[in-house]
């Protein structure tokens, strides 16, 4: 980087010391063991999901391609974010490469931007098939749903390429210590150097694209279903419609909440623990709930899981 006469030499800090999540130490041992069952269980669940998506004719569907597609997409989530969670507490702050830092903030950031592209694809396949049930087959055939799929994938990539580069550009003059479990954009804009005004610009635009414009994708989407539903003769049909709904929302109120809150804003955060506190809650609780809410609650799922397991 170019430095004008007299600014003092910035020298580049082999990496950072990730602090994890401040606790008691009578409380690690007990996190430890509850995070990596989480892990373990919503590595299975999803990897469940996965395989009767794939395996079973009954679920070649649109919604359940998508749903197989958003099961694989957690699966490569939490193992990018979750895994130094349970470890921090386990062995207390650990020192992380820069470029290995680097790299699963690429990913991290990659994921969540087709995390939520892949939300919207859900939604607006919910809306064809209970506002447009006639044009259900073709506005969600094959070509239309891996279209949206490899869109997503891009799309996440892009953004991840572009955020990435300007935060990897950035000097860091120490100190190196990163409070959070994992390596965030606000934790290392904090701890940048130079100066971040165009960086924290391209990382407030490119977060109002794709998280307010998927989150629009979806509100108008669930907005329209719950007018179709209302309009719907039979009281039972109405209140299932709404349960469906309702479980839906609450998956996307919960990732669109803490992400918009923690990468929609111009500046940096200085909440480093409300930071940690919502990054556990989309890193843990939402990988986890999603494949109860999104399948495992279905029936055609839990009929092709009873012939799965031989189950009466």
């Amino acid at each position: 980087m170019e430095r004008s006469l007299g600014e003092p030499s910035v020298t580049a800090v082999p990496g950072f010391v990730l602090l994890g999540l401040s606790t008691s130490l009578r409380l690690r041992g007990v996190l430890f063991a509850v995070l990596l069952t989480l892990y373990l269980l919503t590595l299975l669940e999803n990897m469940l999901i996965v395989y009767l998506t794939c395996s079973h004719t009954e679920l070649h569907k649109p919604m359940y391609f998508f749903l197989g597609n958003l099961s694989c997409l957690e699966m490569h989530y939490v193992s990018v974010t979750m895994p130094s969670l349970p470890v921090g507490l386990r062995t207390g702050p650990c020192r992380v490469p820069f470029t290995a830092c680097v790299t699963q903030l690429f990913f991290f950031i990659s994921l969540i931007c087709t995390e939520c592209a892949r939300l919207a694809s859900r939604a607006y396949d919910r809306y064809v098939a209970v506002c447009r049930p006639l044009h259900h087959p073709l506005l969600t055939r094959p070509q239309v749903c891996l279209g949206l799929a490899a869109s997503s994938w891009l799309g996440g990539l892009l953004v991840s390429v572009i955020k990435t580069s300007c935060i990897a550009s950035l000097s860091y003059c120490g100190p190196n210590v990163l409070n959070h479990f994992f390596c965030d954009v606000s934790p290392l804009l904090n701890l940048s150097c130079t100066h971040v005004a165009l960086t924290e610009l391209v990382d407030f635009i490119s977060a109002i694209i794709i998280f307010c414009g998927t989150l629009l994708v979806a509100l108008a989407s669930y907005s329209a279903i719950g007018v179709a539903v209302l309009h719907m003769p039979s009281a039972a049909a109405r209140r299932k419609a709404f349960s469906t709904c309702a479980s839906h929302l609450v998956v996307v109120g919960i990732v669109y909440s803490a992400a918009l809150f923690i990468y929609c804003r111009p500046s940096r955060i200085k909440s480093m623990d409300l930071n940690k506190v919502l990054s556990v809650i989309y890193t843990v609780a939402t990988p986890m709930c999603n494949p109860i809410i999104y399948c495992l609650r279905n029936r055609e799922v839990h009929a092709v899981l009873r012939k799965t397991l031989h189950w009466p």
